[in-house]
């Protein structure tokens, strides 16, 4: 059988850079002689070729240009490579490997994320760790096929889905987690792959690749003492379309006349609203307690488990595909990448 060739895609970030012994000073990492920095490369069971970013960013700039940017290359590599591992900032990582998910329909190879705390070149880097394995986890096959067939996040030894994660810590390796869905693979002294958790590719279909994404979205977060004014002033910002609403518990809102006429008024002009959870984990559960109720009755979407980060992508991406105000709430609230049960 012949080796897996993996590609390996550059956008910019930490594992992006080596701190020079004599200043310590960072500096772009050279990923043409990337073999001579990282030798365990060679000992691999597959071939890996770079293509990086013309100017690699800070994931803090990442915006939807960078999406389809990283989507053309892998639309135009399809057919060359088994796999792809895409090398990202970890600030936004999770943004981007929810995006891709959704512009990537009928995907029948891996896309991995990954990234790290610390520079490549650094004594107790944990870049190393993250390439090799995203890179042996992308190179995985049964009968010449591939065995994971998403977009996927890797960090400290596991494998997660992409539209599922979120950054919850700046300072620790462990700096993702999946709190409402279990990590796909984790890393030990071998590699455990969950296969009954995976996503599989629908026969016959091929790769359709997504490129109109409609930023014209929000967040607004609950707050105890969020005033009418500002609440006005972000459902009437001009041009929003749709927004994300990140309410307490499993989904709950302040019940005062005020608020609910706003929101209310704000879904008449066409505005769609997704209810989902602050909280780290869980899910919104419309109608459960009567807090949500009201927002079910004014027709709010029901976020269910779906991240923020995920369901701003989904936004953009139903938003860029023209669906209809009739269809929309029937559309988001249904699963189409794994991203919420």
């Amino acid at each position: 059988m012949k080796r897996p060739r993996i590609l390996l895609i550059y956008t910019g970030g930490t594992i992006g850079m080596v701190k020079q012994p004599e200043t310590g000073t960072l500096k772009a990492f050279n990923f043409e002689a990337m073999a001579e920095q990282i030798p365990e490369l060679k000992l691999l069971d597959c071939d890996t070729e770079t293509v990086s970013f013309e100017t690699p960013i800070d994931s803090s700039d990442m915006s939807v240009s960078h999406w389809v940017q990283m989507v053309e290359i892998i639309e135009g590599s399809y057919a060359s490579y088994d796999g792809f591992v895409v090398l990202h900032g970890s600030d936004t990582m999770s943004y981007s490997a929810a995006a891709l998910s959704f512009m990537l329909e009928h995907l029948a190879k891996p896309v991995i994320f990954t990234g790290s705390q610390l520079p490549i070149g650094d004594l107790r880097t944990d870049a190393k760790e993250n390439l090799i394995t995203s890179i042996q986890l992308a190179a995985l096959q049964e009968k010449g096929v591939s065995l994971i067939t998403e977009v996927c996040l890797y960090f400290e030894y596991k494998l997660y889905r992409g539209n599922r994660t979120t950054k919850i810590n700046a300072a620790h390796f462990q700096a993702f987690n999946s709190l409402n869905y279990p990590p796909l693979a984790e890393s030990g002294v071998s590699l455990e792959v969950s296969k009954h958790l995976l996503l599989r590719p629908k026969k016959g279909k091929a790769l359709q690749c997504h490129k109109k994404m409609d930023p014209a979205v929000g967040v607004l977060k609950l707050f105890p003492g969020i005033s009418a004014a500002f609440v006005e002033s972000v459902l009437k910002t001009p041009g929003l379309k749709a927004l994300v609403m990140e309410t307490y518990g499993a989904g709950n809102a302040p019940t005062g006349d005020w608020f609910l006429q706003l929101l209310s008024q704000a879904v008449k002009n066409g505005l769609i609203i997704v209810n989902v959870t602050q909280c780290s984990g869980g899910s919104v559960l419309m109608g459960h307690y009567e807090s949500s109720l009201a927002l079910e009755n004014i027709q709010l979407i029901n976020g269910k488990d779906i991240s923020t980060e995920a369901a701003l992508a989904k936004l953009m991406y139903l938003l860029g595909s023209g669906v209809s105000t009739t269809s929309f709430k029937t559309i988001f609230e249904t699963a189409l990448r794994g991203e919420m049960q």
